[in-house]
C-alpha cells in the first residue's frame, strides 16, 4: 500500500520508443534509404534525430552534406513514413508499460503524454492498444513551436494537468526527451529501447532497463 503523502501527482510519458517500440522501424527505414545512396546511417547521427526539433531536418542536412547535393526530402520522408507505418501498425505496447499506466491511473495519478510526433499518430496507437482512456492530456508537436529537447511540451503538459512540475515525473527513452523534461523542472526516469540503449542517458534521474515487472512504488522509491 502506498503512503498517502507521496510527492507525485502526475506522470508524463513519452510515446515513440517508450510506449510502443516505433524507433527501431523508423531507423531501419532511413538506414535502408541511406544505403541506396551508398552511405551508412549510424546511431551517432540518429541520436540527434530522436525526439528532436525539426523532425528529420538534421538528418537531411547530414545526408546532403555527405552527398554534396540536394535531395528530394519530401519523397524520402514519404517513403520512410509508409514503410514505418506498415511496420508499426500492429506493434504491442513495450513490456510493462501498459501495466504501469493502468496501475498509476488506478492509484489516482493524472497521466499525460508529451510527444514530438503528431496527435493522430499518438492517439491512434493509444486507442488501438486500449490505453487512450487512461490519459488526461496528450501534448504533441502541433501544440508547440519547439519540440524536444526544448521544454515546451513538458511545460504545456504541466499546465494542462494543473500540476506543478515538482509534483510530476516523466518517463523517457532518449537523451533529447530527458533533457526536455529536466529543463521543465520535471525529474525523469529513462527507460532505453534497443536504439537508445547505447546512447548517453547518464544524466537522467533514474535509469531502468525495462518496465517489465517494475511497480509504480518501486519507481517512486528510486526517485
Amino acid at each position: 500500500m502506498f503512503p498517502m503523502d507521496i510527492p507525485f501527482k502526475a506522470i508524463v510519458f513519452d510515446f515513440d520508443g517508450l510506449i510502443v517500440e516505433t524507433e527501431e522501424p523508423i531507423f531501419e527505414s532511413y538506414s535502408a534509404i541511406f544505403a541506396e545512396f551508398g552511405l551508412e546511417l549510424t546511431l551517432k547521427v540518429w541520436a540527434n534525430v530522436i525526439g528532436g526539433t525539426g523532425h528529420r531536418d538534421v538528418l537531411f542536412d547530414y545526408l546532403e552534406l555527405q552527398l554534396g547535393r540536394k535531395v528530394n526530402r519530401e519523397m524520402i520522408r514519404a517513403r520512410a513514413r509508409n514503410h514505418h507505418h506498415n511496420q508499426t501498425d500492429k506493434l504491442p505496447a513495450r513490456d510493462g508499460v501498459a501495466d504501469l499506466i493502468v496501475e498509476a491511473s488506478e492509484f489516482g495519478l493524472q497521466l499525460g503524454v508529451a510527444s514530438s510526433s503528431t496527435l493522430p499518430w499518438v492517439k491512434g496507437h493509444l486507442e488501438r492498444l486500449g490505453l487512450l482512456k487512461y490519459f488526461n492530456v496528450l501534448c504533441t508537436r502541433e501544440d508547440v513551436e519547439l519540440s524536444k529537447p526544448d521544454p515546451e511540451l513538458y511545460l504545456l503538459a504541466s499546465k494542462l494537468l494543473e500540476v506543478s512540475s515538482d509534483k510530476i515525473f516523466a518517463i523517457e527513452d532518449s537523451p533529447n526527451g530527458v533533457k526536455a523534461a529536466q529543463a521543465a523542472g520535471i525529474c525523469c526516469v529513462a527507460v532505453p529501447n534497443p536504439i537508445t540503449r547505447n546512447m548517453d542517458l547518464s544524466f537522467a534521474d533514474v535509469i531502468i532497463d525495462s518496465l517489465s515487472g517494475v511497480t509504480l512504488e518501486e519507481i517512486m522509491q528510486e526517485l
